[in-house]
């Protein structure tokens, strides 16, 4: 045999074997040997694959922590900002139903002239009770000159600068306010205390007052106009012995969260003291 056939024989051998082997291959008959021989291949692979992973989160996990740490304060400094305009959004609503109901009290009560303001200070003074308003001369204020909310009464203008007031509370203990009974019709004086309480005094005992019984402004005195709601009547206290009857009083003003009022500008208050005689003094 010459080496062309010696060729041509390994050539047709080598393609049957291939053939062979393809033919066994699809069948699935070679499908365990070729698990076996190449399972230490796939576990190499594998391996690298995880160390692989492992390196590059170790790689990379410092970027991730700050940029997540990042994020988080820019996440925690815009819910400041959406909290900062929430209550922004809730004072200005607030704001707008102030003054919507003072609106509502200055076109009831068409006969007064009226000035806003807006409450800028707190009296922290436990024996005094006032509030400064941000109006002033400037704005025609003067001292005497009630102050109103659409709930009631809140004090009158006690000292006045350009361009703010300082308006004494019906809750101070140095003020005096006549007042009505209704619906007994009953005068009395209403005076404030230090604890921020109060009452009524001068009452007759001849009167029947109770409790839920309203006060208001008789205009007695010359120092408020008459009928501005004051408070309600929550206890009487009434003794034989006494010249008259006391009562305590709720006002209807929440002083607590005062935050704008009304000034009543054409009221002056009166000054009576020059018109009431001396008292007499005894001796010849």
């Amino acid at each position: 045999m010459n080496s062309g056939s010696f060729r041509s024989l390994q050539s047709v051998v080598i393609t049957l074997v291939v053939v062979g082997l393809l033919l066994l291959a699809l069948s699935g008959f070679l499908s365990p040997i070729f698990n076996l021989t190449l399972s230490p291949f796939i576990s190499l692979q594998a391996w690298f694959a995880e160390r692989y992973q492992a390196l590059n989160s170790f790689l990379t996990a410092p970027r991730d922590v700050a940029r997540l740490s990042q994020e988080n304060e820019q996440l925690k400094s815009e819910n400041a900002r959406l909290q900062a305009q929430i209550l922004d959004q809730q004072r200005q609503i607030g704001e707008v139903q102030v003054l919507t109901a003072l609106l509502d009290f200055a076109s009831a009560n068409p006969q007064n002239e009226y000035l806003a303001a807006t409450v800028i200070g707190r009296d922290p003074s436990p024996f005094l009770h006032y509030v400064i308003i941000n109006r002033g001369s400037e704005d025609g204020l003067r001292r005497g000159m009630p102050v109103v909310t659409d709930q009631g009464l809140v004090g009158k203008i006690a000292a006045v600068t350009a361009n703010a007031a300082r308006v004494q509370l019906i809750t101070d203990p140095g003020i005096l306010v006549n007042v009505v009974i209704n619906p007994a019709k009953a005068e009395g004086v209403l005076s404030g205390s230090l604890t921020g309480d109060i009452s009524l005094d001068l009452i007759p005992q001849d009167v029947a007052i109770q409790t839920g019984d309203l006060v208001l402004t008789s205009g007695l005195g010359g120092n408020y106009m008459p009928d501005i709601l004051v408070g309600q009547v929550t206890g009487v206290r009434k003794r034989d012995y006494d010249l008259f009857q006391q009562a305590s009083v709720q006002p209807v003003v929440d002083f607590n969260n005062l935050s704008i009022v009304l000034v009543i500008t054409n009221f002056q208050p009166i000054d009576f003291s020059p018109l009431i005689p001396p008292p007499e003094t005894g001796g010849q």
